[in-house]
């Protein structure tokens, strides 16, 4: 077997990932960034609208600053995520997007003088400073007080990856793409590395490391109808809850955006609606005000994304022969800005869908979209567990989004948090000399080697069923709105499908072998969703129950824990508190509007600014 030692090992050569390569590269050490595709193919280049960060440049978003930018995201996380951790990345986001203006993101910037914006299909003039020409824009997007959006028109995710891809290059770090990552090196305590399978021949090669980060991204694929590309299998979450130490945070907290395409559930931006787009029903008649008064179609996406189920519903929905869709309308932003400022939204809707949204409406739904949960980590981007593994990115739940995350907020927190948890690996390597096992590698790679030999003997099912009959389940059974009785229905056919799965085949090798190790890892992780959504006695962002409409504060202000023992057939959940102070108590967040069942905060709680600084 080949075996590849460095100092910092990255699974994933997405944004987060490279952004902790880079800074640890920058220190001085050695890296290797493993890919299943080439990295500039990363479903981080996929990311659209933009990246949240209070820079206060534009006239709309004058007078924004972290602690507006703070509020906002606690607010939009239906007080479900760790408020330190919030501080820190609204706090470190100016500084983190000026830094990738530095190494060449040509990020939008202020014309000064009269300019013609949106707001719900509705124009009006601004007039933007000379002050501030030259300055990175910002757009509106849903949940925040102020613009503060920066973006490269609508290629924010492949402007800043391409970036960052170039500066890797330039500071030497090795990047082994087409490599799955199948297992971690440990020894119940100590994270070394892993064993990944090469693509392109189907060897196992080992990679030591005395850091190692799950950078994977998310694990969208578990549902049928998702904006994720198919590499977002949820590789590095199953890789961490099959060492049975490391827990996954928040799993049930899944996220649907409103504006997945019919029918390719390709994703348009939410720049769409914060440039001034608006969501119509089969009457051509804009819905949202009527449920959102004060902030129309840029509430937050769960919010949005239930009030256009809701609609639907009753019935006001467009019948196609893929299902029942709504129409989103951006015909009035004009030719220029279509094909300026949304000009991927423009290429997607005429080649995949054979659509011009400079005249025609775009047919669009809720569709699966963000993970909230993964691999629980600290502050420091650590994951809880295992000494010398780290998280960051989609893959991980550092808990700045809680349980709904504002448009923006994800694909800044690449950097954001790809900066910060790359200084605290560099802290780590600098800590102190690690041993590798190299018996710990041999039984890594073993078990890896048992799972394909029991595939090649195996007589039952193929992978492709089993994870079409798990998708199934997840869609019908843990999908926007969720109750008791179908979410006990869907953990019961989940179950029976992980049965099903020590018996499955693969007769083929390639791409059948790859899909077929991952598929059993895929139902674990539908089962921690599928069982901590019915534990989960209350709705809270994005994790809406039909049975318990209330947000519980009183009983589940809590982060789910959930981890895999050895043989189980379901998760292990624990609960810890979901956050260690509150710089701002528990209230309404202003939209969405639901009971909440308050809680009792003790005096030391609440934390105010001045004792934070």
């Amino acid at each position: 077997m080949r075996v590849y030692h460095s100092d910092v090992l990255c699974m994933g050569a997405g944004l987060a990932g490279e952004r902790v390569a880079v800074e640890a590269a920058q220190a001085g050490f050695s890296v290797i960034c493993l890919s299943i595709v080439p990295p500039r193919r990363s479903h981080s280049s996929a990311a659209q609208g933009g990246m949240q960060a209070a820079l206060g440049n534009s006239i709309m978003g004058e007078g924004d600053c972290p602690e507006i930018h703070f509020n906002d995201t606690v607010k939009g996380s239906d007080w479900g995520c760790d408020q330190e951790v919030a501080r820190l990345f609204a706090n470190t986001a100016p500084i983190a997007m000026r830094e990738m203006a530095w190494m060449g993101v040509p990020w939008n910037r202020v014309v000064p003088g009269e300019h013609t914006y949106f707001k719900g299909g509705k124009p009006f003039q601004a007039m933007e400073k000379k002050e501030n020409e030259g300055l990175i824009h910002s757009r509106a997007f849903g949940g925040t007080a102020k613009w503060r959006t920066c973006y490269t028109s609508d290629g924010t995710g492949h402007a800043v990856l391409f970036t960052l891809d170039n500066r890797m290059l330039q500071l030497g770090v090795e990047v082994h793409d087409r490599m799955q990552a199948e297992i971690l090196i440990h020894n119940g305590e100590r994270c070394m590395g892993c064993v990944a399978r090469d693509l392109r021949n189907g060897e196992l090669v080992g990679y030591f490391a005395k850091a190692t980060l799950i950078a994977t991204g998310g694990f969208g694929r578990i549902y049928r109808a998702t904006t994720n590309a198919v590499i977002c299998d949820g590789g590095g979450q199953i890789t961490a809850l099959e060492t049975g130490v490391v827990p996954l945070g928040n799993m049930e907290a899944v996220q649907f955006h409103p504006t997945g395409t019919v029918p390719t559930d390709i994703l348009v931006t939410e720049g769409c609606r914060g440039d001034g787009g608006t969501l119509l029903d089969v009457n051509q008649y804009r819905f949202m005000p009527d449920y959102e008064p004060e902030k129309g179609e840029l509430a937050s996406r769960d919010v949005v994304s239930r009030r256009m189920t809701e609609h639907m519903r009753k019935g006001l929905g467009v019948k196609s022969p893929y299902g029942e869709h709504l129409w989103l309308d951006i015909r009035h932003l004009g030719e220029k800005h279509i094909t300026t400022n949304l000009r991927e939204v423009y290429d997607i809707c005429m080649h995949f869908l054979g659509v011009n949204p400079i005249h025609q409406l775009i047919p669009v739904r809720p569709t699966q979209h963000y993970s909230m949960g993964g691999v629980r980590t600290d502050k420091d981007g650590a994951a809880y567990g295992l000494r010398g593994l780290f998280s960051a990115g989609e893959a991980a739940c550092w808990d700045m989004h809680g349980f709904n995350r504002l448009g923006g907020n994800s694909l800044a927190e690449t950097i954001v948090a790809g900066r910060i948890v790359g200084e605290k690996v560099v802290e780590f390597l600098k800590g102190g000399v690690s041993d590798f096992s190299s018996q710990a590698l041999d039984d890594a790679a073993a078990q890896v080697q048992g799972r394909i030999g029991a595939l090649r003997r195996g007589r039952g099912e193929d992978c492709y069923t089993l994870r079409n009959a798990m998708q199934d389940v997840m869609m019908e059974h843990v999908g926007i709105f969720r109750n008791g009785k179908d979410l006990q229905t869907g953990v019961d056919k989940l179950q029976d499908i992980l049965a099903r799965c020590k018996t499955m085949r693969a007769s083929h090798g390639g791409g059948e072998l790859s899909m077929a190790l991952r598929v059993p890892g895929m139902v674990k992780l539908a089962l921690c969703v599928a069982y901590g959504a019915l534990q989960r006695v209350e709705s809270r962002g994005a994790h809406a129950r039909e049975d318990y409409p209330e947000r519980n504060d009183k009983d589940w202000l809590v982060r789910t824990l959930a981890t895999w023992k050895e043989g189980a057939t379901l998760p292990t959940l624990n609960y810890e508190k979901v956050t260690p102070f509150f710089i701002l108590p528990p209230g309404d967040r202003g939209y969405g509007s639901g009971k909440i069942i308050p809680g009792k905060l003790e005096d030391g709680d609440i934390v105010s600014f001045a004792q934070q600084v």
